[in-house]
């Protein structure tokens, strides 16, 4: 169960990253948004990663073996980064209608999913 919670956790937890990091580059193209500073951008960015920071401790603490979780710390970063790349995808695809998601794309996921794989082996 907090394996569970920890990849639901760190889905959250990069959902809101992705945002705080592309995020901005799409309200850039809202008119309201656009004449937003650098700064304000940087400070908004924070506000949104705030969130990411607040489920991605927790995920972490709870995954891990020596708290009693169920993966080590290599484990943990490359669900992680599996995770962030699936989301970050999605988040693509959706909110940019222009990027295209390509072969060499799903040729680069097939070896994270051996990177995984890999990892896990014992």
């Amino acid at each position: 169960m907090k394996g569970l919670y920890t990849v639901l956790l760190l889905t959250m937890s990069n959902a809101f990253m992705t945002v705080a990091w592309y995020g901005h580059l799409k309200l850039r193209t809202m008119s309201r948004f656009a004449a937003l500073s650098l700064l304000a951008v940087i400070l908004i960015s924070w506000g949104i990663a705030f969130f990411e920071y607040s489920l991605q401790v927790p995920a972490n603490r709870i995954g891990f073996k020596d708290n009693g979780g169920p993966f080590s710390l290599i484990e943990l970063k490359v669900i992680q980064e599996v995770i962030s790349i699936l989301v970050f995808t999605g988040f693509t695809l959706i909110a940019f209608k222009t990027e295209q998601f390509r072969t060499n794309h799903l040729i680069g996921f097939i070896f994270l999913v051996l990177a995984v794989y890999f990892v896990f082996k014992k």
